[in-house]
């Protein structure tokens, strides 16, 4: 499906959307926990529906009133399981390890561009651990079988702290300890972070410290048990970064449900509007920027676009793990913008982006990622003339009403086919 946008400034009051991180590693923790747990404000999508499909697959009860979840814990756990992650990297990624641990026979499939993301981390160091990757040709569909043991996995930090993340969750059900070593330094830390306190949260306790080269080391103590614990997830910065930056674009608008002391990284969108003088566009061209984005990729959409409006040449850097995300997020973000024209240039790692007047309206495609659909719908409030998008339905992935927010905000558009 398109979205024809005819352009206007946004104004009102918003709501951000629960943190979709936060939403899956609390979901995780309390299928794992014995008891009952009651998670609040989580707001649905297919992302997390796929985690809730993932971890009752595994022998979880998990029920949702609105946007209230009722958690029961896996008490006994699930033999075989077919897990179903759809386009979700982060099911996937936590999930593998999980699955293994509870010593369930899982088979994992996906669609999109899914299959194409790489486990190589797990495969390598899991299959010294109990654990048998049965796979055809690619990487998805593959089946697992064994039970995980604990030890010292060392991974690359450079890859996904996704890997790590889904390590946390498992080690601390091993009879033994364990220890995960990075290789490199670690991208995402934010992430990563955003696990132990989730894991803090229901009883889970992980020790970091650091290695010779600064690297995060992360120690865990085997044979601890999850406890059931009744908590409310916060906002989350990677949605609300898309009405930061309109708002700094010349919109008038207030973004709430936001923890000012969240570990989350995407929080950086703020010093990176501040550092750039950002008032309001009757101000004039703002200071450029050169941001490395190894730990927001996330953000690197609605960048972009801020960036179009500085007063010289600004940089995105250090952005390679974008290339395999629901698209080539680099492409795909220099197109839709110079598809209304801009002026941006994607390498392999980095984005150049020359500065605009405004733009002129135009075609985009959506590449059926959610993000590049909504950093594209903010860039039309900077449009002189009709923006349209393709795959306008793929806000689902993560946030389902953004259009429905984007019109209270007095958004004007036109679905069309």
């Amino acid at each position: 499906m398109n979205v024809k946008i005819t352009p206007t400034k946004l104004i009102g009051r918003i709501n951000a959307p629960s943190s979709k991180s936060f939403s899956h590693r609390m979901l995780i923790a309390a299928a794992l926990a014995d008891g009952v747990s009651e998670i609040s404000n989580i707001n649905p999508s297919e992302d997390i529906d796929a985690t809730v499909d993932a971890m009752t697959a595994l022998g979880a009860n998990i029920y949702r009133d609105g946007s209230t979840y009722t958690v029961k814990g896996i008490s006994t756990p699930s033999q075989k399981a077919v897990i179903n992650c759809r386009e979700s990297g982060s099911t996937l990624r936590f999930i593998i390890p999980v699955a293994a641990v509870l010593g369930c026979e899982a088979e994992f499939n996906g669609y999109g561009k899914l299959p194409t993301r790489p486990i190589t981390p797990y495969k390598r160091e899991m299959s010294e651990k109990g654990i048998t990757f049965n796979h055809t040709d690619g990487i998805m569909p593959f089946t697992m079988s064994g039970k995980l043991t604990g030890g010292v996995y060392k991974l690359e930090g450079d890859v996904s702290s996704q890997f790590i993340t889904g390590l946390l969750y498992a080690l601390p059900l091993c009879t033994e300890d364990s220890v995960i070593q990075l290789t490199s330094p670690l991208e995402s830390k934010p992430y990563a972070d955003m696990t132990i306190a989730a894991l803090k949260v229901f009883g889970i306790k992980i020790d970091e410290s650091a290695d010779e080269n600064g690297y995060p080391v992360y120690s865990i103590k085997g044979g601890q048990k999850y406890t059931a614990a009744d908590c409310s997830v916060e906002g989350d910065y990677s949605q609300a970064a898309f009405y930061f930056a309109a708002e700094a674009l010349g919109s008038e608008l207030t973004v709430s449900n936001l923890n000012e002391n969240s570990v989350q990284g995407d929080k950086k969108i703020l010093e990176i509007i501040q550092e750039m003088g950002y008032n309001k566009l009757e101000c004039g061209k703002y200071v450029p920027f050169t941001v490395d984005v190894a730990d927001i990729p996330d953000i690197v959409p609605i960048l972009t676009v801020l960036g179009c409006f500085t007063s010289s040449e600004s940089r995105i850097v250090n952005a390679k793990r974008l290339k395999i995300k629901e698209s080539d997020r680099l492409k795909a973000i220099a197109d839709a913008v110079n598809n209304i024209g801009g002026n941006v240039t994607a390498g392999d790692d980095y984005l150049i982006i020359r500065p605009v007047e405004r733009f002129k309206g135009g075609t985009i495609d959506g590449c059926n990622d959610h993000r590049i659909v909504m950093a594209s719908a903010i860039a039309s409030t900077m449009s002189d003339g009709a923006v349209i998008i393709s795959d306008c339905e793929a806000v689902s992935k993560s946030y389902p009403g953004f259009w429905d927010d984007f019109k209270v905000l007095g958004g004007r558009f036109e679905f069309i086919d």
